[in-house]
């Protein structure tokens, strides 16, 4: 094989039909019934059949180890499939291995259910090539998909993008839960999220998205933590309560739940799913949440919890999908004193203040926080002083109030948990592509 190679996407292959083409990919599969040989090439785009006849050519393919990564080429022909359509694939005439593989891969990737039978620890020690199995992948696919929805929606928002610092110099909320940085012999921190950078851009675009990582430091080895996650942040300013935040994500999740329903659909196939339509999301007040589920379904939390526990928020988007056949919710009005201190106070009861704020339930697991901001200088000021904290600490981030900010709010979206609602998936750690977690450093 000489000179430029022009290669075809194995999913393009059908369109070839009697064409010779060239494909490159790697060897996932081969099946030796002597007279002939057949191969499976995956590449970008899925994969293609090839088959082998003629001895110098099963001579050669008997030696290819799996996953040898290589240029195939050949003639296209009908393939009949077993449900009675046709596809492609490829007469093998000649092959270029590009590189050598040094051992036998220690998992079956071109097996679905050897991949799906593998222990969570199996499947994330040998990540960089469980990566490479079609299901694992389509997670991946899936989420790009996602974040791609989310950035066309917002900037027909008229929202701007922004990146900020991921190195800050004290917590968002006051110094839980911090991965602490030596920074040139400074203390550092990595950033918990972007709120005060993106809080800080609505005064310069209004309205600011961001697509990053975040760390926690929880030390929680659960089905629902990561201590590093891609958040999806949004926020905007000039609005008149967080119901207008709220119905910015509505109609974004319709826009991202649609996107992905018709760009992933083979994708979504391998998991058995179908995406709901989103029309409208419900939303019920945490006091109300929390008589329901005491009255309905005999909900008794520990006297420490104050919002939701896991129990409680799967009850809740049970009961929801009972009544309107979608499994979320809106919890709003949390307590202000479990909320940061930026969030805008509301009318609560008596003894336990309100806020404008609000968590997005999605299948039993939260996966948006969100809420209208403090705005005023003043107010702000206290509010952190009310925490025990030093509005000193802050004072590159109250810089902006004291020259005035809008009314404004946002949220968060982790896309880690969104796509592992969407699929089913048993844990968060599979839709990350190298999870860290309280264990894990490594792949």
């Amino acid at each position: 094989m000489k000179g430029k190679r022009e290669s075809t996407a194995a999913n393009q292959a059908a369109q070839c039909k009697g064409q010779r083409i060239t494909v490159q990919g790697h060897l996932q599969s081969k099946r030796d019934l002597g007279a002939i040989t057949f191969l499976n090439v995956r590449d970008r785009s899925g994969s293609l059949q090839i088959v082998v006849e003629g001895e110098h050519l099963l001579t050669r393919t008997r030696e290819l180890a799996l996953e040898t990564p290589a240029y195939f080429s050949g003639t296209v022909q009908s393939r009949a499939a077993k449900n009675g359509t046709t596809s492609a694939e490829l007469i093998l005439e000649e092959f270029e291995v590009v590189a050598q593989v040094q051992a036998v891969c220690p998992v079956e990737i071109g097996k679905n259910s050897k991949i799906d039978s593998l222990s969570p620890q199996t499947l994330l020690d040998y990540r960089p090539l469980t990566l490479r199995n079609e299901k694992v992948r389509a997670i991946f696919k899936i989420e790009a998909e996602i974040v791609k929805a989310f950035r066309s929606y917002l900037d027909s928002q008229h929202f701007t993008e922004i990146h900020s610092s991921k190195l800050v110099s004290t917590g968002t909320e006051g110094g839980a839960q911090l991965f602490g940085v030596d920074y040139f012999g400074r203390q550092a921190y990595l950033a918990q999220s972007p709120q005060f950078y993106k809080q800080i851009m609505v005064g310069v675009f209004e309205r600011v998205f961001e697509v990053g990582p975040v760390y926690r430091a929880e030390e929680h080895d659960t089905t629902r933590h990561l201590n590093e996650y891609i958040s999806l942040d949004l926020e905007m300013g000039f609005i008149e309560s967080e119901q207008d935040v709220i119905a910015m994500q509505v109609g974004l999740l319709k826009h991202i739940f649609a996107q992905v329903s018709e760009k992933c659909a083979a994708e979504l196939a391998l998991y058995g799913v179908t995406l709901p339509s989103i029309e409208t999301i419900p939303q019920i007040e945490l006091a109300q949440a929390r008589l329901l589920l005491a009255e309905n379904y005999n909900w008794r939390p520990e006297a420490s919890v104050l919002d939701l526990d896991g129990e409680g928020e799967r009850l809740l988007c049970r009961h929801f999908e009972q009544l309107n056949g979608l499994s979320m919710v809106y919890v709003t009005n949390y307590p202000l004193s479990i909320r940061p201190f930026y969030a805008m106070g509301r009318q609560g009861s008596e003894s336990t203040p309100g806020s404008a704020s609000f968590d997005l339930l999605y299948g039993g697991l939260e996966i948006t926080t969100g809420g209208q901001r403090i705005h005023q200088y003043k107010e702000l000021t206290e509010a952190i002083a009310g925490r025990g904290l030093n509005a000193d600490d802050f004072a590159d981030y109250l810089l902006c109030f004291k020259h005035g900010m809008p009314p404004h709010g946002g949220l968060a979206i982790g896309l880690e948990r969104l796509a592992k609602q969407m699929l089913n998936l048993p844990s968060v750690k599979q839709t990350a592509l190298f999870p860290r977690d309280i264990n894990r450093l490594t792949p």
